[in-house]
């Protein structure tokens, strides 16, 4: 190699280390944007903080009025009605304490009015559990329960709302899963980022905050997965309704209801919906089976079965 190929190459390798760590520190400074992701003592700070936000003084029996400077309560006003000191409230915000005391947790989340879902989520923050990422494996007994399923439209998603199996009549109702072409197979990528998801979603501001609840939950259990960092990075990156909703600190367990879907050959449904969870093996993630059913002799029922004959061709596996 002559001097000046070394030089090139020299000049090459530096600019290509310059560009990762820009990514990098790109990457980083999305991350500190988006709440502390990947740092629990920070997370645990930020999930308070916007929760103390919301709650109205006048609520708690505080004085609110025009004069206040922050939404919500103060922190010296949380730590009163919490029975804990000013400055230990302030050290949790700050990071600077960590894995407060179970009683602790209950007087913080008695003062906040907690839900059990956001309860739960507090108590996973505090314990600041660290390990690998955990991985989702669909066994091909499930695949097989989903596939048997051809009335009911069902899929199975795991923590990062990575849709990883399907079968037909599921496929078809929420966008056309089998083919990649047509939407995103991460449901929350598909919320935020494809205006397609409005058209799907007549409920759009209620499926968009279910996911960003559930990211937020996950990434409180899994501080340590890169893939669930960057993803909740890109969302924060790309949609500003992401940022707002995750700003407000939502907390959302997978549970049962109705929810109402649009699809070119069934039309508007109003459907019932219930989640499955499939434990996790070790060093696995469990899933959550998603299914989706009408009432007999219904409308919605005529309207999923002339789906499922127009999607009976579609494949259920990957």
């Amino acid at each position: 190699m002559d001097g000046v190929d070394h030089i090139e190459r020299t000049e090459r390798v530096e600019r290509i280390e310059r560009t990762e760590s820009a990514e990098r520190n790109e990457r980083n400074e999305r991350n500190e944007r988006i709440g502390g992701i990947g740092d629990s003592e920070r997370a645990l700070g930020d999930f308070l903080r916007a929760r103390r936000g919301r709650v109205a003084p006048e609520h708690v029996g505080l004085t609110g009025g025009r004069r206040r400077r922050v939404r919500g309560l103060r922190r010296e006003e949380l730590a009163q009605l919490a029975g804990i000191s000013v400055d230990y409230y302030v050290r949790l915000e700050q990071g600077r304490a960590t894995q407060p005391s179970p009683e602790v947790l209950d007087a913080l989340a008695g003062a906040l009015g907690l839900d059990a879902a956001e309860r739960g989520h507090l108590a996973t923050l505090a314990g600041a559990r660290r390990g690998p990422a955990p991985r989702a494996r669909v066994s091909p007994l499930m695949q097989r329960v989903l596939d048997a399923m051809t009335d009911l439209p069902a899929f199975a998603t795991d923590h990062r709302l990575d849709v990883v199996a399907w079968n037909g009549l599921g496929s078809e109702l929420i966008g056309g899963l089998a083919d990649p072409a047509r939407r995103d197979r991460n449901n929350a990528r598909f919320l935020f980022l494809d205006p397609a998801s409005r058209l799907v979603h007549p409920e759009w501001e209620d499926r968009a905050a279910e996911a960003v609840g559930q990211l937020r939950v996950a990434a409180g259990r899994y501080p340590d997965d890169v893939e669930l960092a960057g993803l909740i990075s890109e969302l924060g990156a790309g949609s500003t309704e992401f940022r707002r909703i995750w700003d407000s600190g939502e907390v959302v367990m997978c549970a049962a209801g109705r929810k109402r879907l649009r699809h070119p050959v069934a039309g508007l449904l109003t459907l019932d919906f219930e989640t499955l969870h499939v434990p996790a093996a070790p060093g696995e993630t469990g899933l959550v089976v998603h299914v989706f059913s009408a009432e007999e002799g219904s409308g919605e029922a005529a309207a999923l079965a002339r789906l499922a004959t127009a999607a009976a061709a579609v494949p259920g596996l990957p």
